[in-house]
């Protein structure tokens, strides 16, 4: 029998004080969709309007339905389990929930898949957080808040603030017994550039959901896209049963990297420092912490040819030196991801699947426009934005060039982020939708089970380094 999970000090432990070390995924790409997680360009709202269009809202809405019920089901739950892996992140987009032109009233049919993967989990025995990583608004710069801007504009309106403390408000009514579920994570990736605002906002929807769950953990993401806690001063002391998430992406398991990653020593005291840093504000007040997102993205032999496997081998030594510095402090973690089309994934869509032949193509030429934001690679369209990164450094004087969030957005990935992530993505939007044009019910309903375990791959070599780690490391 499941007891609810508490935080006691910097540990979270079972209903009988015993050690509890949450190891698991992100279910990200599935009830809040992702560009590079699921195929498509832009903001899922932009192309769930554009396939409405296309099909029409009746086909459109049966696919979208039916690619949530493939996305994660019982075998998803056992190969999970298997690894040794016990807690899954879900994280969920706010317009399941409520609509922007009918706010505040709740959709009650937004929690037919999320009680559905609750429960598969559980059977499982496998614990969930529920992670609102998109909320009205945009409560961070990037696409997967579903904003469709750079602008975050939670922070500058009261009343999307007040909408998502009353989505958790609803959804404490209706998980506060849930005994499997970990806890809730109430906001991601904040990026509000007072540094205050989240603060006062985290302070406000602890108090509502306590005022109807008492009883599962709160886990509040860091301000800066989970990396900053140095506004929060002493408000832990105002707030109950609470753990703190980074999230502790490296640079070495990126496109973007300075150099090949070869675990020097000068390379993992440079990762180490940057997961102190992050955990910093944390260790000074004997807070717990809990790892949220991490993890490298890999090469694919249809991009990156015959250097496919050597740069795999090295994000894969990245993968094993960021465990290292995680279990010597028992650290709970979810890697980012579960299932994809095959960037990041424990387990991702099989190229032969329906979705990907249709898809081939027009997956290529966004990959070549370096439209998708993560782990991005510009090489063959730096030359098309370098002469606007050149002009603005040129005519903006320095002190002016590092906007927030500096310096994680550095001025050129800026205009990487404005101009080919939403100017481009908005060109592209259409032209994904028309794929879809004259298919049958029947027809998207094969197309979806693309996304079914049995028609995925599984990344072998990741999940290995999992399972070792899960199953060492996560018992007391």
């Amino acid at each position: 029998m499941s007891t609810y999970l508490k935080v006691s000090g910097t540990k979270v432990v079972d209903g009988h004080g015993k050690e509890v070390v949450l190891r698991g995924a992100g279910l990200g790409g599935w009830m809040n969709m992702e560009n590079f997680i699921s195929g498509y360009p832009g903001c899922e709202f932009q192309i769930r309007t554009a396939l409405a269009e296309v099909v029409g809202p009746t086909k459109s809405e049966f696919f979208f339905d039916k690619f949530l019920e493939y996305f994660f089901q019982e075998e998803d739950a056992k190969f999970f389990k298997n690894l040794g892996l016990n807690c899954i992140r879900l994280p969920f987009n706010y317009r399941h929930f409520e609509d922007d032109l009918n706010p505040r009233v709740l959709k009650e049919e937004g929690f037919k898949h999320l009680d559905r993967v609750i429960d598969l989990c559980a059977q499982q025995g496998i614990y969930t957080i529920l992670d609102l990583h998109a909320a009205p608004g945009g409560q961070n710069t990037a696409w997967h808040c579903d904003a469709g801007t750079h602008i975050a504009n939670f922070w500058l309106h009261k009343d999307f603030q007040d909408r998502a403390i009353w989505l958790w408000k609803e959804l404490a009514k209706h998980y506060s017994n849930n005994k499997w579920i970990a806890g809730y994570n109430p906001l991601n990736e904040p990026t509000d550039p007072t540094h205050t605002a989240v603060i006062k906002f985290y302070d406000q929807v602890h108090d509502a959901i306590r005022s109807i769950d008492t009883e599962h953990i709160i886990f509040f993401d860091g301000n800066t896209f989970a990396s900053d806690f140095s506004h929060f001063g002493d408000m832990h002391k105002k707030w109950q049963n609470t753990a703190y998430s980074i999230h502790d992406y490296s640079v070495y398991g990126f496109p973007a990297s300075p150099e090949d990653y070869v675990s020097s020593d000068e390379q993992r005291l440079r990762m180490k420092k940057s997961y102190e840093k992050k955990r910093e504000w944390m260790d000074q007040h004997g807070l717990c912490v809990w790892n949220g997102e991490w993890g490298p993205v890999y090469a694919r032999r249809e991009y990156d040819g015959l250097a496919t496997d050597a740069i795999n081998e090295r994000r894969y030594k990245v993968l094993k030196d960021q465990l290292v510095i995680y279990n010597q402090d028992r650290l709970s973690w979810s890697i980012w991801l579960y299932k994809d089309i095959g960037f990041q994934g424990m387990v991702y869509v099989s190229r032969e699947s329906l979705y990907m032949v249709l898809l081939k193509d027009f997956l290529a030429k966004k990959h070549r426009l370096a439209v998708d934001a993560w782990g991005a690679d510009t090489a063959q369209v730096q030359h098309i934005y370098q002469p606007l990164i050149d002009h603005l450094t040129e005519e903006i004087p320095q002190e002016n060039q590092n906007l927030y969030p500096f310096p994680v957005w550095k001025l050129s990935d800026r205009v990487g982020r404005l101009s080919r992530s939403i100017l481009v993505t908005e060109y592209l939007v259409k032209e994904w939708a028309e794929h879809f044009r004259g298919k049958s019910e029947a027809e998207l309903d094969e197309i979806a089970k693309s996304f079914k375990f049995e028609n995925c791959l599984r990344r072998d070599g990741l999940n290995k380094i999992l399972m070792d780690n899960a199953q060492t490391q996560s018992s007391s």
